[in-house]
């Protein structure tokens, strides 16, 4: 360790993880920070596998990691306190034992929060089965608050929190069997910062999906006690911020992400009954009870109608509503591409559809409505005219290696078609600008597939672009997702523009009907 303690203290509660764990033991010795620089705290959360052997044998192989044993808490909240109590570092970063780091992360993210004497510092993540924020990680964000960054979005405690900050306001997380425990502190934790920095221009966290049943907080939700603490999260909100236009906002985020999603889909098309109608009950009290007119006003028209139903118990009009919503995708028809040098530009046309049609709206009086399949619904919870105008088509490059998202140049353009059943849809044509030498900090070796993200009517949407992007010594290549017919030349056989060729029997350039992936 340095003369002064750790720069970072790395923070893991494990449970039962001996099958799963090495993965994230591998990261930590690949750190690029030196191991005298950081620590490792693994909290054995009373394992009844091999996880606490396997963990002390580490410990014993390397000074820089630590174990502690403790009795099964069942949960990973007093674990995450004990290693607070442990740590010496001048940050305290949370990883979870099925998770793991990319290998520059704690050098990275630590500087970053020194250079911007950040209280909070989050690393760009990367979802494997899970679900991390997007917009917030759009660019860097040296200094990001509730008001002007996506922030809300990311509430997991998989952050870099300044240790004495964890001190001095004494957050930890609560200590009984709680759900949403991650927001009771990050919660507090946004609110009482003093900087907040996010980075986004490198991946720093992998965030994984447990399959083997070990993670408790996966099960299946008691409806009265995760809606209990979700009021009790609104609670920190209420006690910091006053009535108003910040505090539906900060609201809206539990709304929109813990109650609505829930009532959306299929999600609970395919909960069980029963089990749906306990959740629809709590989400209508909460609704009821718990926020004024604003929070739901500004949600895009689908969620206001969802919001109006549940607070009106119209299950049956929720369960037809989502039947119908879980058909939603969005669908890319590809238009043409052209290769030059490093730079692959591509043009696309995207929409988004359910059944066998597109989501349609109709103008009426200078608004423009959402059409849903449910009778009596008023036509102001109906009005899409906001989310329509801020609609977008994005095009991004997902690495192939470690699954890291990077967010295309594009431009686009919104086209209002008729159908011929009746009532309009959306087309978006885009046009986006994929520069080997600047993508994710490149160029490295690896491939990258290309997908297309749809937001309209307050739904965003990813659909596949049946072109690749693979990076190698001599330069970009361009691959068809489609299994080619016969087996392509010896890349050292053939140039760069002939294996295009070869393998769409076209030039780089086509567009049109008959370009890849037309439809």
């Amino acid at each position: 360790m340095t003369a002064g303690g750790p720069k970072v203290s790395v923070v893991v509660p494990a449970y039962n993880a001996a099958g799963t764990i090495q993965t994230l033991v591998d990261s930590l010795l690949r750190q690029s920070m030196p191991a005298a620089e950081f620590e490792v705290v693994f909290i054995d959360d009373g394992s009844t596998d091999d996880t606490g052997a396997l963990l002390d044998k580490l410990a014993a192989a390397h000074p820089h990691i630590q174990v502690l044993h403790t009795e099964n808490a069942g949960w990973p909240s007093r674990p995450r306190n004990l290693g607070i109590a442990r740590a010496r570092g001048e940050y305290v970063q949370f990883v979870d034992d099925d998770d793991w780091l990319a290998d520059e992360a704690l050098e990275r993210l630590h500087a970053y929060a020194v250079r911007h004497d950040a209280d909070i510092a989050i690393g760009r993540m990367v979802g494997h089965g899970r679900t991390v924020p997007r917009e917030l990680f759009r660019v860097d964000r040296p200094d990001a608050t509730l008001h002007d960054a996506p922030l809300i979005d990311s509430m997991t405690c998989h952050k870099m929190f300044r240790r004495a900050f964890l001190l001095e306001h004494d957050l930890r997380f609560p200590e009984d069997r709680r759900r949403l425990e991650d927001h009771h502190l990050v919660t507090r934790a946004y609110l009482l910062a003093r900087r907040v920095s996010v980075l986004s221009g490198y991946t720093c966290y992998h965030h994984a999906k447990r399959t083997d049943g070990g993670n408790l907080t996966a099960s299946r939700l008691d409806p009265a006690e995760y809606f209990d603490s979700l009021r009790a999260v609104l609670d920190i909100v209420d006690a910091h911020v006053p009535p108003g236009p910040q505090r539906d906002r900060l609201h809206r985020r539990w709304l929109r992400n813990e109650m609505l999603a829930r009532l959306r889909g299929k999600r609970l098309r395919d909960a069980p009954r029963d089990w749906a109608d306990q959740v629809v009950d709590e989400v209508g009290r909460t609704i009821r009870e718990r926020f004024a007119p604003g929070v739901a006003a500004a949600l895009p028209a689908l969620q206001r109608t969802v919001t109006a139903l549940a607070a009106e118990g119209r299950v049956e009009d929720l369960h037809r509503l989502a039947e119908w919503e879980a058909g939603v995708r969005g669908v890319v028809r590809l238009t043409g591409y052209e290769l030059t040098g490093s730079t692959l530009v591509v043009t696309l046309t995207g929409q988004l559809r359910t059944g066998d049609g597109p989501i349609t709206f109709t103008h009426v009086d200078g608004r423009d409505l959402l059409v849903v399949p449910v009778e009596e619904i008023p036509t102001d919870l109906l009005d899409c005219t906001e989310e329509l105008r801020h609609g977008r088509l994005d095009v991004l490059a997902r690495s192939a290696r470690d699954g890291t998202e990077s967010f295309l140049p594009v431009s686009f353009e919104v086209k209002r078609v008729t159908v011929p059943a009746g009532g309009l849809r959306v087309v978006y044509r885009g046009t986006a600008t994929v520069d080997v030498d600047t993508l994710d900090g490149g160029p490295d070796p690896g491939d990258w597939a290309l997908k297309a993200r749809v937001s309209s009517f307050g739904w965003t949407k990813d659909a596949k672009v049946p072109l690749a992007l693979s990076v190698g010594a001599d330069g970009p290549v361009v691959v068809d997702k489609r299994p080619s017919p016969t087996p392509p030349p010896p890349p050292e056989k053939v140039g760069l523009w002939r294996r295009v060729q070869r393998t769409f029997g076209r030039r780089p350039g086509a567009t049109g009907p008959g370009a890849v992936g037309a439809t």
